[in-house]
């Protein structure tokens, strides 16, 4: 994408907005900024001006939250992606169902900062790309889950989406599931099985009752032995004889679509 982000910026805050705008007007891929002081304000701009690219917005804002506002741009024709810039770090679950393209929180660094703005960046791209006729596909809504591509994860005080692609294979841990990425383990608490079932079309697959695995990151299946292992990355994985079946009908079908 050549052409400068146009953004809306909300927040309630004067000091929290103008810190925001300065950050931002600092970011060579950044253009023009429209400030707002409250969700139904950006709510009007926003249903007011369809070339505005996306929007960055803090949750806890009076009358229109922030939440209430991205609920609210589900029903626009062309939804402008959005960022969620906050100081409440218990609500990336909702922001993440609610399909955000990142969640940062307060008091806000420019490093941080960039990296949203190049998913903004991304997701404006993919957008312009490919117009939008109806809302993305939500949690539940069909076979892959495009929302599933980013998953919002917790690091003590602090919530990082983590892109699906990264994850190479996940594993039960009682109540939680830690997605392992090549940059370390990241716990969510979500049932093995659902995310087997949610997915099961972006190329995952079951291979023992603890462990679900892409194959885009698998490197080597091995069968002898005591028993027979699936390599993640540098990660061997045991396979269970009841799935082993399914695995190699699936990387089998990997190897066809790659030649």
């Amino acid at each position: 994408m050549t052409e400068p982000l146009r953004l809306l910026v909300a927040d309630d805050e004067r000091p929290a907005l103008d810190e925001l705008l300065a950050l931002l007007g600092a970011d060579p891929r950044v253009g023009e900024l429209v400030p707002a002081s409250t969700g139904s304000e950006a709510l009007r701009i926003l249903s007011d001006d369809p070339a505005i690219d996306a929007a960055l917005l803090d949750i806890h804002m009076p009358g229109l939250s922030g939440l209430d506002l991205a609920r609210a741009l589900t029903r626009f024709e062309r939804r402008p992606p959005v960022v969620f810039v906050t100081a409440d770090d218990e609500s990336a679950v909702d922001a993440f169902d609610l399909e955000a393209v990142d969640y940062v929180l307060k008091p806000v660094r420019a490093e941080r900062l960039a990296r949203a703005v190049g998913r903004l960046v991304d997701a404006v791209a993919d957008a312009r790309g490919a117009p939008l006729t109806a809302p993305t596909a939500v949690l539940g809504a069909g076979p892959e889950h495009p929302a599933d591509d980013l998953i919002a994860v917790t690091l003590g005080s602090t919530t990082r989406m983590v892109r699906r692609d990264a994850i190479q294979y996940a594993e039960a841990q009682g109540d939680y599931v830690r997605l392992h990425t090549a940059d370390g383990g990241f716990l969510v608490r979500v049932p093995l099985g659902d995310l087997e079932q949610r997915w099961a079309g972006a190329g995952f697959v079951r291979v023992h009752r603890s462990y679900l695995v892409a194959l885009a990151h698998v490197t080597r299946l091995q069968l002898a032995g005591s028993g027979p292992t699936v390599t993640v990355g540098a990660t061997a994985l045991p396979v269970s004889r009841r799935l082993l079946p399914g695995l190699r009908e699936r990387l089998d079908e990997l190897t066809v679509r790659r030649s």
